[in-house]
């Protein structure tokens, strides 16, 4: 008797989830991301041998680190055959069965909706189905967005998403696992996931795509369906073609000097640090996305492709796990970095350094009805930057809304005055209030949980 375990490999940073599955010997990985350093060392632990490498799907929200991890260790790499390529791999097709040793094995399951080709893998042992590595099809609670391959397929693709969920709902039993790629922040996910972990029988009951019919699923998907990363057009592409090898040397290092000059000429200088101590202190140009959040996403989603990004972080250590969280989406080698304090990259020049204001949905309350704290300046403009849809459940009444995605392109629209700025957590607004005071307009960032603005007694309506 075989018994064969998975291992999950987190990436929180992005939303998604890879396995390694393996008997204690052999192992199969399942939509690796490109640091497989991650996957070698699991592998090596464990004292299993990589020999499969599977894809479900060509993946929209991070470069695949498949190709890489199959070359180094002569893994067998399984993709759908229906996709074209630009590397020699295994095509697999519905109804293929591989078998991985004498008692674990993978059945192929074509399952489109998420993408055309889209396959996810039944993991065999000896006692039958032990679960099934779903990609962006099933999801915990929820299904892989449709849109991803263009508006005009979404529809089709919502279609294909519903017959395919059933489909692996009929093939397995109640008790096996389920094994989704996407879910846990990630916005390939129409929806979040609703738990940590499922089985095919809490999907019966849990899931719309198993308990709505075809037309009101359709319905339902696309219209919960929000914008997605900009970055998200240049991931298909470059998985299409089968990345190499991920390159995490250090990247130069920036002197006070040479800050100075790529903040005076418009690029990105990127501060790392919680957003608490970028509002503390920091260097005046510079634009905060703390790596405590989800930097890669939100920082990949606003610069432009291809443009120079510098790193500034308190430590080596913290500067090496932005650049690996960056070249995960693809931003291989940032243009330059330096660590330390604000003080350090001033050059010991106090003038070039500045602070942020930061207040809570109270103190916004209290500034509407002039009674602000000793320090807050008047609200003139009350700048909400979350995403359309969470606009449209509700929002603050008198609030102007851009989305932050769009924000840099829009910096004009906003309307005169000191502006303060929120988002759902203070996250986004850390980012937007730095965008908005490189543009030297004067801000306040509401570091606050948008929950608690009824609590503040601040006048919440319902979108339009």
């Amino acid at each position: 008797m075989t018994v064969v375990s998975v291992e999950v490999v987190q990436t929180s940073s992005l939303g998604d989830r890879s396995y390694l599955a393996h008997d204690g010997q052999v192992a199969i990985v399942v939509d690796p991301q490109r640091d497989i350093d991650r996957i070698l060392a699991l592998a090596g632990r464990l004292g299993v041998r990589i020999t499969h490498v599977a894809e479900t799907h060509l993946h929209n929200d991070y470069v695949s680190g498949g190709l890489a991890l199959a070359r180094l260790t002569g893994a067998t790499y399984l993709v759908a055959g229906a996709d074209e390529v630009g590397f020699e791999r295994r095509p697999v097709a519905d109804g293929d069965e591989v078998s991985v040793s004498a008692g674990m094995g993978l059945r192929v399951v074509a399952t489109p909706g998420h993408t055309f080709h889209h396959v996810s893998y039944i993991l065999d042992d000896t006692d039958g189905p032990a679960g099934v590595f779903t990609g962006g099809s099933l999801l915990f609670g929820t299904t892989g967005r449709t849109d991803l391959l263009g508006k005009q397929h979404a529809h089709t693709l919502a279609e294909h998403q519903h017959s395919s969920v059933r489909r692996l709902a009929d093939l397995l039993p109640d008790g096996a696992q389920v094994w989704p790629t996407h879910g846990f922040g990630s916005f390939c996910s129409a929806t979040q996931s609703d738990a940590p972990e499922s089985t095919i029988g809490r999907e019966r009951t849990a899931n719309p795509a198993l308990r709505l019919e075809t037309d009101d699923f359709v319905a339902q998907t696309l219209a919960g369906l929000d914008a997605y990363p900009a970055y998200y057009a240049h991931m298909g592409a470059r998985n299409t073609a089968g990345a190499d090898l991920i390159d995490l040397t250090p990247v130069a290092t920036a002197d006070p000097a040479e800050l100075a000059t790529r903040i005076a000429v418009g690029e990105w200088v990127v501060d790392l640090r919680s957003r608490k101590a970028f509002a503390h202190r920091h260097l005046t140009g510079t634009l905060s996305f703390g790596l405590d959040g989800p930097m890669a996403t939100w920082l990949g989603w606003l610069a432009l492709w291809g443009a120079p990004i510098t790193l500034l972080g308190d430590s080596e250590q913290q500067v090496a796990d932005a650049q690996r969280e960056l070249a995960r989406i693809g931003i291989d080698r940032p243009a330059a970095a330096a660590t330390g304090s604000p003080e350090q990259w001033a050059g010991g020049d106090d003038t070039r350094l500045t602070g942020l204001t930061t207040a809570t949905f109270a103190d916004l309350a209290a500034a509407r009805a002039g009674t602000a704290p000793h320090g807050l300046p008047a609200v003139d403009v009350l700048l909400d930057v979350r995403m359309s849809n969470e606009w449209r459940t509700d929002h603050i009444d008198g609030a102007v809304h851009i989305p932050l995605p769009d924000l840099p392109a829009r910096l004009g629209d906003v309307p005169a005055g000191t502006v303060w700025v929120h988002c759902g957590s203070g996250y986004r607004a850390a980012a937007a209030t730095s965008l908005l005071q490189r543009a030297g307009r004067r801000v306040v960032h509401i570091d606050d949980a948008y929950a608690d603005a009824a609590d503040a007694g601040l006048p919440i309506v319902p979108g339009n």
